[in-house]
């Protein structure tokens, strides 16, 4: 998914992807990460998603979305009880970069940029990119600050429509975090088919 033209940054010769993911802490849901380019006008005011307002980054996400290349990765919650969630994250941010290389036609991804302290590289067999991994990335780098932005945006929508079908766990308020609110439920209301079964809060409900 990109626009139509849009330029791409490159440095030492190479696109430079920002990756970042939303979703590796919370009970219920999918883990989302999404793999950036830059186009030659990204939007001002890219930070880290965790610090802008819910209406600032639905402001930023179509301009992102708009002036940049971009993909997103999925690994869902059969994955993470499956793999566990560190594996299902690095699985994440691997579909994100392969999609995204896809859609880059004639170009080649030189460098990843991850958000974090560790990546995909000897962690998920598919990962086959140069990366680099960047402490708080995504305060620092606006390729991974736009990432951030998309992962969390399209996390949120994803719950906000489970929370239609589960209205019990306030997923549309908590996104599927551990809240008062949402443990309370699960007691309540035993797990969804959300539920992350091999998260101990979960687990201890189905036992």
């Amino acid at each position: 998914m990109a626009a139509n033209g849009a330029a791409v940054s490159a440095r030492n010769g190479g696109l430079v992807v920002g990756v970042d993911e939303a979703g590796r802490g919370p009970l219920a849901g999918p883990v989302v990460a999404a793999a950036v380019v830059l186009g030659a006008q990204p939007p001002e005011g890219l930070a880290d998603s965790k610090v802008l307002s819910g209406a600032r980054r639905a402001k930023l996400e179509p301009l992102i979305c708009a002036s940049c290349h971009w993909a997103l990765g999925i690994a869902e919650v059969e994955e993470i009880d499956r793999l566990n969630i560190f594996a299902a994250t690095m699985l994440a941010m691997t579909r994100a970069v392969a999609a995204l290389e896809r859609q880059l036609v004639g170009s080649a991804i030189r460098m990843a940029l991850i958000d974090g302290n560790i990546t995909p590289a000897k962690h998920c067999a598919e990962w086959r990119w140069q990366a680099r991994a960047i402490v708080k990335g995504d305060a620092i780098e606006p390729c991974i600050s736009a990432a951030s932005i998309l992962a969390k945006e399209h996390r949120d929508r994803l719950m906000r429509a489970a929370a239609a079908e589960f209205p019990h766990y306030g997923w549309d308020r908590n996104a599927g975090y551990g809240t008062a609110e949402h443990l309370a439920a699960l007691r309540q209301h035993g797990a969804s088919p959300h539920h992350r079964r091999s998260f101990a809060p979960v687990a201890a409900v189905i036992d």
